[in-house]
């Protein structure tokens, strides 16, 4: 089975677009600190302990010595106050060879903006595809949730997106919510609607993305259907 999650620093690296340079020669300056190492290292730690403890820190420090050297000796430093948890490290170019070779073997994998954006789709790809992939960008007080892909246009008012994205994100929310509240409610409501998902996935009421029959709205439907039972038991 494979349950993993990514966790992903989403303010820096590459991203932050300081980019400079004409037609000849362009740079772009990568930035890594170590207040944003800590916080995503603490916050994957954390997260490990209600899973599997075990966590992955992939990165690329025997190129970029300074920037991904910094973020793993954040992660190795962060792990020494975790000793309940299994920590390794990982080239990222190795990681993206064993999501696809043994993507089980992870649990809690934790990388910088621009090598987390790249595999999660690829671990999103290993399940099944975008459609099946909830994600989240979480701060210190507040959280966004959505699946992790675009609006897809091409389909757009067709009736046949795979709704379990955006159905897993919302029992995210709800995990999200019982850590932050210590509201164990939230979390059993999380779970249901996980169960729920879960049990259509192995009956085969899916949409057609994944080689179902139903359309958005009767997989939603097939969902609720699997969450009332889940509920009654």
């Amino acid at each position: 089975m494979t349950d993993l999650v990514i966790v992903r620093e989403n303010t820096e690296d590459l991203y932050c677009g300081l980019e400079a340079g004409d037609d000849e020669r362009v740079t772009a300056t990568r930035v890594i600190t170590r207040r944003a190492c800590e916080r995503i290292a603490k916050y994957a730690f954390e997260l490990a302990r209600e899973r599997r403890n075990s966590v992955t820190a992939i990165h690329k420090a025997n190129v970029m010595k300074k920037t991904d050297g910094l973020f793993l000796s954040v992660c190795r430093e962060v792990a020494s106050n975790y000793p309940d948890i299994h920590f390794s490290d990982m080239l990222v170019d190795a990681a993206a060879m064993n999501l696809i070779r043994n993507p089980q073997e992870f649990d809690v994998i934790v990388t910088t903006n621009m090598f987390g954006d790249i595999l999660s789709d690829e671990a999103a790809q290993v399940v099944g595809g975008l459609g099946l992939a909830p994600s989240a960008n979480i701060g210190q007080d507040f959280a966004l949730f959505e699946p992790v892909h675009g609006c897809a246009p091409d389909i757009a008012g067709k009736n046949i997106a795979n709704p379990t994205s955006l159905v897993l994100s919302a029992a995210m929310m709800l995990a999200w919510l019982g850590r932050q509240r210590h509201d164990n409610e939230a979390r059993l409501a999380s779970r249901a609607v996980e169960r729920a998902v879960e049990s259509c996935l192995v009956s085969g009421e899916v949409t057609p993305d994944l080689g179902g029959p139903l359309s958005t709205l009767e997989m939603g439907r097939a969902i609720k259907t699997k969450l009332a039972a889940v509920i009654a038991q």
